[in-house]
């Protein structure tokens, strides 16, 4: 066999293995990549129509189920469809497929990772989270610093632990111990004047109360604060309260405590707290605020 034949026969053979490497390796991402997108537009048109059918949700836990269908069926009123033709991020695990994409909804705009599980070439929608922490951004092992989110975000992740253990302890106590007794274990007045009085030593203890009650729910806690009045006779707060944005939020809490015994927590702290500090209180809500008024008490 000539060298120019054996040239030949090599040249061949990498054309082969090149066309082989692009046929079995990219052409099924290809097709793989297609048949995801399909199940994306076929759920953008589900949720356009706005009667999303409950057999195609198949959530983490079946308590999601209701809360799940009625965002699904009140999102089409809410979004910016233009937003919606933007091809997502498509990340495949096992038999999951996440889409993630900034998406605006109502008067927020946030990065949203929808989550659908397939089963017998079916999807079914199983969940959507507005927190996605990007630890597949990590480099090489070892690693000591990791993807960050917003203080914001942080803040709401921490809250939302937080109430999550309280609503389980309360569920707990009252069950145990009736509820009056749970209301009760949630009252720290006492301590919380104390780290009033340490913390801000600068005031007699009403005003420090007040001054220290804002920066914890502001900076410490990540709530939206507004300290509109103070003075030695009264004091006026708006606040715009992780707490309850949790509550109409989360689809688990709903399940697991009502909205009253909800709000009658958030208000024994309080009025408990208020007190210790020599304040009476009046807590008024409009919409997603809650206004404290403080009297000289």
């Amino acid at each position: 066999m000539s060298h120019f034949d054996k040239s030949k026969r090599i040249k061949k053979a990498t054309i082969f293995l090149i066309l082989s490497v692009l046929f079995f390796g990219v052409f099924p991402q290809i097709l793989h990549s297609r048949q995801d997108l399909k199940i994306w537009s076929e759920f953008t048109s589900l949720i356009k129509k706005g009667d999303f059918p409950s057999e195609k949700i198949r959530p983490y836990y079946e308590s999601f189920r209701e809360p799940i269908l009625g965002w699904l069926n009140e999102m089409g009123e809410k979004v910016v469809w233009q937003e919606w033709e933007v091809t997502p991020e498509i990340h495949n695990v096992e038999n999951k497929i996440h889409f993630i994409t900034p998406l605006t909804i109502g008067e927020e705009k946030a990065t949203l990772c929808f989550s659908f599980e397939i089963e017998n070439a079916q999807w079914y929608f199983q969940h959507l989270e507005a927190i996605t922490i990007r630890l597949d951004k990590l480099t090489s092992l070892p690693v000591s610093k990791f993807p960050d989110l917003t203080e914001q975000k942080k803040a709401k992740m921490r809250e939302e632990k937080r109430v999550a253990d309280q609503v389980r302890l309360f569920n707990f106590l009252s069950k145990e111990k009736g509820e009056q007794f749970a209301f009760n274990w949630f009252k720290d007045g006492n301590g919380y004047a104390l780290a009033a009085r340490a913390w801000v030593p600068f005031f007699p203890l009403s005003k420090a109360f007040i001054l220290f009650f804002c920066w914890e729910m502001s900076n410490l806690n990540g709530n939206e604060v507004t300290l509109e009045k103070l003075t030695d006779e009264e004091a006026l707060v708006r606040m715009k309260p992780l707490y309850f944005i949790h509550y109409h939020e989360a689809a688990h809490l709903k399940q697991k405590i009502s909205f009253q015994n909800y709000q009658k927590i958030f208000e024994t702290i309080w009025q408990d707290r208020a007190e210790k500090a020599r304040w009476a209180l009046d807590i008024k809500y409009a919409g997603d605020e809650c206004l404290f008024y403080f009297k000289n008490n």
